[in-house]
């Protein structure tokens, strides 16, 4: 089981960029999927969660200019991240809750991390 990231990049601010995790192998389900991000020398914090239902959760901060989505059909979560700005920068992080078989526990599965860089 993996979560595959990628659309990071680099990108003037003021641009939007786009980004999509696909979890792959055996899953039984995926619960809450999300992203997180890490800047350079700082924690990693949350940017936004969204249910299997469709229901999100977002950094407060970063409300109104990122939009979290999915397609359970693909199992992927989206991030369209507009307007952004140069404390946008750092690694972001989709992260899965899924069970891999009916009888599992729900765990934690990252993807990999995708760079995205915000010039000025």
């Amino acid at each position: 089981v993996q979560l595959q990231a990628s659309g990071g990049g680099l990108v003037q601010a003021g641009g939007s960029l786009r980004l999509s995790c696909a979890a792959s192998g055996s899953i039984f389900s995926i619960n809450d999927m999300g992203w997180y991000r890490q800047a350079p020398g700082k924690q990693r914090e949350l940017v936004a969660t969204i249910t299997s239902g469709g229901d999100t959760n977002y950094a407060t901060s970063l409300k109104g200019r990122f939009t979290i989505s999915r397609d359970n059909a693909k199992k992927t979560v989206y991030l369209q991240m507009n307007s952004l700005k140069p404390e946008d920068t750092g690694t972001y992080y989709c992260k899965a809750d899924m069970k891999i078989r009916y009888y599992s526990i729900v765990n934690d599965y990252w993807g990999q991390g995708t760079l995205v860089t915000v010039s000025s």
